[in-house]
């Protein structure tokens, strides 16, 4: 008899574990609070091991088509655009590693994923309120008073997650002084900026910018994030104030200034921090993604290692029908390398915000001495977690 699992959120990590759970032959239900499965429109990306990942469960010719494959992620100075760092990608990245470095809309890879899923599978306007572990499975107990019972269940429930809650008990998330803005602007509003089909970062004294495009290239995604000194509204997220977004970028590079200009309804976002848990599930109760390792984006990772937890997690219960043993093995394979990640991550929230001086200086004379592909990174990039254990198991490298 197969096992039953169900799997809390349906977001990228939520539908990305059912749709390999499935493939697995595990008897997956997906829950979402929402009444429909969707996405908050922003861009995402998607390096190699994310996209290895999507390939394997027959995802990524369809992600092909609606994204955008970048020539290079970039890194430049704020005033004067220069270049810092450059790092080939498209075809160089894609012969590397086997997989290509994508940028896509969040809300369509959401889609994708959700019809992928089969309707039955996934069910919509259930709020998860309680998750209890027992002898033989876990119970999920529903804000309309009713519950579902399964062999597993797996909180990937975001950063605020009900799942973690039951866990390991209540705790709140750190604001981490970083407000960013984020907005989609249409690819022919900014035509007449120097904008190439690249991952761009430039960084200046508390603040950086990025910019990319996607939606097959009918997009710029633009994250804008500045140093605040704190967060005093319910919601994370906020309508943002276009004057106020000026002037943290006042004397930047003109095309920062004209990205900004081509913004109509920027979102507002408080950036909340975790760090990491010191065990992810209990029982037949397991976490995924932000539920157990929230990141700064500031390694675009996030939903990456959401994507290997899911193919990770399929892995494990495919290697024997006890659930506990399963869920331990799932955890220590992916808490040394999403720590790992986090890390950086957090790091970046600094290094990208120096102001001008000797740390600055020292930081692009490092960056100025690694263009290229790097084989620091192909501990990050070249990571497959479906060749099994030994590929999952080497993550301290």
């Amino acid at each position: 008899m197969a096992l039953t699992a169900a799997v809390i959120g349906g977001g990228i990590g939520g539908l990305t574990a059912a749709l390999a759970l499935l493939r697995a032959g595990v008897d997956v239900r997906v829950y979402e609070q929402a009444t429909a499965i969707a996405e908050v429109g922003a861009g995402i990306q998607l390096a190699p091991n994310a996209t290895r990942v999507l390939d394997g469960l027959g995802l990524l010719p369809a992600v092909r088509r609606v994204a955008v494959a970048p020539t290079a992620f970039e890194f430049r100075r704020w005033d004067d655009g220069r270049l810092l760092s450059h790092t080939p990608l498209g075809d160089d990245i894609a012969r590397a590693y086997g997989a290509p470095y994508l940028h896509a809309h969040r809300g369509d890879l959401v889609a994708l994923l959700a019809d992928a899923v089969p309707g039955d599978r996934v069910v919509t306007g259930r709020r998860c309120v309680g998750v209890s572990a027992h002898d033989r499975g876990a119970e999920v107990r529903f804000a309309d008073g009713g519950s579902a019972v399964a062999d597993l269940v797996v909180g990937a429930d975001g950063i605020h997650s009900v799942v973690r809650q039951a866990v390991l008990g209540p705790g709140d998330a750190r604001f981490t002084g970083h407000v960013a803005y984020r907005g989609l602007i249409p690819a022919e509003r900014v035509a007449h900026l120097p904008v190439e089909r690249t991952s761009t970062v430039r960084m200046g004294p508390g603040a950086h910018f990025v910019h990319y495009f996607i939606a097959a290239g009918r997009l710029l995604n633009a994250v804008c994030i500045f140093e605040a000194d704190s967060w005093t509204r319910e919601s994370w997220t906020d309508r943002g104030d276009v004057a106020e977004l000026r002037a943290a970028f006042a004397g930047w590079h003109p095309v920062v200034g004209g990205i900004i200009d081509a913004l109509d309804r920027p979102l507002k976002w408080a950036l909340f921090d975790r760090l990491p848990f010191p065990r992810w599930g209990a029982g037949a109760v397991t976490l995924l993604g932000d539920a157990c390792h929230p990141m700064l984006p500031y390694g675009a990772q996030g939903a990456a290692q959401a994507i290997e937890d899911a193919a990770v997690l399929a892995a494990c219960l495919t290697a024997g029908p006890d659930v506990p043993s399963a869920l331990v093995r799932y955890e220590a394979l992916r808490r040394p390398r999403t720590s790992r990640v986090q890390e950086i991550s957090r790091g970046n929230a600094e290094r990208f915000h120096l102001p001008d001086g000797p740390a600055q200086m020292a930081r692009d004379a490092a960056m100025a001495s690694s263009y290229g592909l790097s084989p620091d990174i192909d501990w990050l990039y070249g990571y497959d977690p479906l060749t099994g254990d030994r590929a999952a198991a080497d993550t301290g490298r």
